[in-house]
């Protein structure tokens, strides 16, 4: 089944059931492409409005909420630079797959396949990463990183930033979120950094795998909102649904 979806998403800091708004890493620090050669930037006519990850070389992955209403002809990826609008390869997308029970009012099932036009030439700033086969314990390092707003209400970044966090015990972060945590969900918070706007859609990496999918959050790392975690696409429940999307053809 195919799907128009959805932009990240950042709650309300008063409304924590609605309210959504598209979500940059805030504390981060920039990294070379090399550091993170997976990384993709999701863009509509020529403008980046997501992250994402490399699959394979003619699969990108992101979030579903990134391409709600989008035409499939409007939306191309750049990979294999640190630079938001220029070096690397910027290739046409050809089929936007977005999981069939991605809801909006709860965030669950957040994710897409994108089947490119042409094939990306792999190497040393262009490489896939493995998908998790399971999720990683509450307290893992893990690193997000993309070119979103580098606050709440500032400017998105114009080079690559990455932050390290820690996985968020489960149980703890669906506390934190009122019972809205599904198992399709992961969660993971560091004081002081955090993915924000434009940062959705891209990856969370732990033990060289990856483990999520930004999807929404609520304070950008600012001051004065609740120190909540943000919240991820489980990848390693997902897996079933993402390699049997990423073999349609």
């Amino acid at each position: 089944m195919f799907l128009h979806c959805g932009l990240l998403l950042i709650f309300s800091a008063t409304r924590i059931s609605a309210g959504w708004l598209p979500v940059r890493i805030a504390g981060g620090y920039s990294v070379n492409i090399s550091s993170v050669p997976w990384q993709a930037s999701v863009q509509i006519d020529g403008k980046q409005i997501c992250g994402g990850f490399i699959h394979s070389e003619d699969t990108i992955i992101t979030a579903a909420h990134c391409l709600r209403g989008t035409p499939t002809s409007s939306v191309f990826v750049r990979v294999g630079t640190a630079d938001l609008d220029k070096g690397g390869q910027v290739v046409a997308v050809s089929k936007i797959i977005c999981h069939e029970d991605f809801n909006e009012t709860t965030v669950a099932n957040d994710i897409a396949v994108l089947h490119l036009n042409s094939s990306l030439l792999m190497g040393e700033d262009v490489r896939a990463i493995p998908l998790a086969d399971e999720p990683p314990r509450p307290g893992a390092r893990a690193l997000v990183s993309g070119w979103g707003l580098v606050g709440l209400n500032l400017l998105k970044s114009k080079v690559l930033l990455a932050a390290d966090l820690q996985i968020v015990d489960h149980e703890h972060c669906n506390k934190d979120y009122h019972g809205m945590i599904k198992n399709v969900m992961i969660c993971a918070s560091t004081p002081g950094k955090n993915a924000c706007s434009y940062d959705s859609g891209g990856p969370l990496v732990s033990g060289g795998k990856l483990v999520g999918i930004v999807s929404f959050g609520i304070s950008c790392a600012s001051k004065g909102y609740p120190n909540l975690p943000d919240v991820y696409a489980n990848v390693a429940e997902l897996r079933p649904w993402i390699l049997k999307a990423a073999e349609r053809v």
